[in-house]
């Protein structure tokens, strides 16, 4: 693997990780509060996430086949969505209401990390050289 895969791979894994833990709060800023509470398993999805998304750009970087880049990116808004705070997308709750994202959209979310992960490592190892 060269510098340049590597390097890459750590920039979109630190990219990913500041701008997913900010935007959904994991990462707590003054601009606002998380409504869910943050639990380990967001952590654990957040920094497994990071690590597979930065793992798969590094690789991306070192081979010219694109195919299952569709993989890596739904992967990855998968990552966004397991750790995301359902009640704090505003569009989200003018759409369907809160109490319709609590019943049916915050228990599932650890499902959207799961498929996340497996999208993410599939990709990885299919692509393994």
């Amino acid at each position: 693997m060269t510098r340049r895969a590597v390097r890459n791979g750590f920039l979109v894994g630190g990219a990913f990780f500041i701008v997913t833990g900010v935007v959904t709060g994991l990462v707590p800023t003054p601009i606002f509060e998380r409504m869910v509470p943050r639990t380990p398993l967001d952590y654990g999805f957040l920094l497994l996430t990071t690590a597979l998304a930065g793992a798969y750009a590094a690789q991306r970087t070192a081979i010219d086949d694109c195919s299952g880049d569709a993989c890596g990116y739904a992967g990855a808004a998968g990552g966004f969505f397991a750790v995301a705070c359902p009640h704090c997308n505003a569009v989200l709750v003018a759409l369907f209401g809160s109490s319709w994202l609590a019943t049916y959209v915050d228990p599932i979310r650890p499902l959207f990390g799961l498929v996340a992960v497996t999208l993410l490592a599939g990709i990885l190892y299919a692509r393994r050289s």
